[in-house]
């Protein structure tokens, strides 16, 4: 006679790591640095496990003196970047940690979060995307023509997100779409303002979809060790981007059908001292872009700022050299605000990592290099040793930093 089979009730410890993990994974941590914290955790608590993310899927396996297991696999879309509901998490971890919050209380807690609530609104993300826009033109230096055209063709390119998210067919194309309606939108522009730098310009549109940071991450997690999640986030990033540029290059193919395309070199006309105020720019637009709480955003712009100035300071050295310092200049300082706030290095880390990251010169390498046109040829001939040096700077700046260590600051 069979007995019958009962639900197996998990318990409620198990059920806020489980969560936690999740969550982490919801706010586009690093899987090894889930990893690493949940274990951490784990131990302060007294709880045996092992712990696997993935982008994709989580695994986690629950381990107790009587030889019993608790098993939890879950498959879960990739995350993205939220800072804000990421310091939260934190938060309600540390009230754990310090025996202020039950298991029963923390789990209902984040169980309980909308992410969506950390945002800052529709108006926000709009000069958000102006900002980044106009304000990485400025920093790339070309002319105010190509700033506002690039602001502008940015506006349009968040009014097709906002269809994106309504429309699955549009969200599945998007890289491309806003890639190939810039084109298009700044090509035209080009025919009447003669001082438009079509592929900075473009670049500049779109720089909130180029995937450096992602690249970064990915080779972060190789360097770590995890190497199925970093193969798998690299092969991902690397897709991103060529999507992107196939939206370029389609574009560029079918302008000349209708308009005549000059590629002019580009007419540098904006002061020098403007750099630094496009500097803010952009920062503020990650800071609606990541989601970072306005109590964390001085502190996340400062972080960008000193960042990116380490690395104009130190440009005589060579950009290896200035990457590489500007990398343990900002680990350094997200440390010790992570310390003084009480919340996620990573709130301060990944803004100022942005500043550095290599997407736009992959990008613009990528053009230069199946684009055919003999203004970009000249000018961005060294551009792929510029990418593996940009790269090989951040890299060796978070390994000599300790960001690879196991120790509970992996995120704290």
């Amino acid at each position: 006679m069979l007995k019958e089979n009962k639900k197996m009730t998990i318990p409620k410890r198990y059920k806020f790591i489980i969560e936690l993990g999740k969550a982490l994974h919801i706010c586009g941590v690093p899987s090894y640095k889930i990893q690493i914290y949940l274990q951490e955790i784990a131990k302060k608590k007294g709880i045996q496990g092992s712990f696997m993310d993935t982008p994709t899927w989580i695994n986690y396996v629950f381990y107790e003196e009587d030889e019993n297991t608790y098993n939890y696999t879950e498959c879960v879309p990739p995350g993205e970047i939220n800072l804000g509901a990421l310091s939260k998490v934190i938060e309600i971890t540390q009230n754990v940690t310090d025996n202020t919050y039950t298991f029963s209380e923390a789990y209902s807690q984040i169980k309980g979060m909308d992410y969506r609530s950390f945002g800052y609104g529709r108006i926000a993300e709009f000069f958000a995307f102006v900002f980044a826009g106009g304000g990485f033109s400025m920093i790339i230096n070309p002319n105010w023509t190509s700033a506002f055209a690039a602001a502008f063709a940015s506006a349009i390119i968040y009014f097709i997100t906002l269809l994106a998210d309504k429309s699955i067919y549009i969200k599945s194309i998007l890289e491309t779409l806003v890639s190939f309606v810039s084109t298009m939108l700044i090509g035209l522009l080009s025919t009447i303002f003669k001082d438009i730098y079509i592929s900075l310009t473009v670049l500049s549109s779109i720089i909130i979809f180029i995937p450096g940071l992602s690249l970064t991450t990915a080779l972060e997690e190789i360097t770590a060790r995890n190497l199925v999640s970093g193969t798998a986030k690299l092969f991902d990033a690397i897709i991103s981007l060529f999507k992107q540029w196939f939206g370029v290059v389609l574009g560029l193919s079918i302008l000349p059908l209708f308009v005549d395309i000059h590629f002019r070199l580009p007419n540098y006309n904006i002061p020098s001292v403007f750099t630094y105020f496009a500097i803010f720019l952009l920062c503020v637009s990650l800071i609606v872009s990541f989601k970072v709480r306005l109590k964390d955003a001085f502190f996340s712009i400062l972080t960008g700022g000193i960042s990116f100035c380490t690395t104009i300071l130190l440009e005589p050295m060579g950009i290896l050299l200035s990457i590489f310092a500007g990398t343990i200049v900002t680990t350094t300082i997200s440390k010790v605000l992570g310390r003084l706030t009480k919340t996620s290095r990573l709130v301060f880390l990944i803004p100022g990592l942005i500043m550095l990251v290599p997407g736009s010169k992959a990008f613009i390498g990528l053009s230069s290099f199946f684009i055919k046109d003999d203004v970009s040829n000249t000018i961005y001939s060294n551009m792929g040793e510029q990418v593996l040096f940009i790269f090989m700077g951040i890299i060796g700046g978070l390994i000599f930093s300790g960001a690879f260590m196991e120790n509970r600051h992996s995120i704290k």
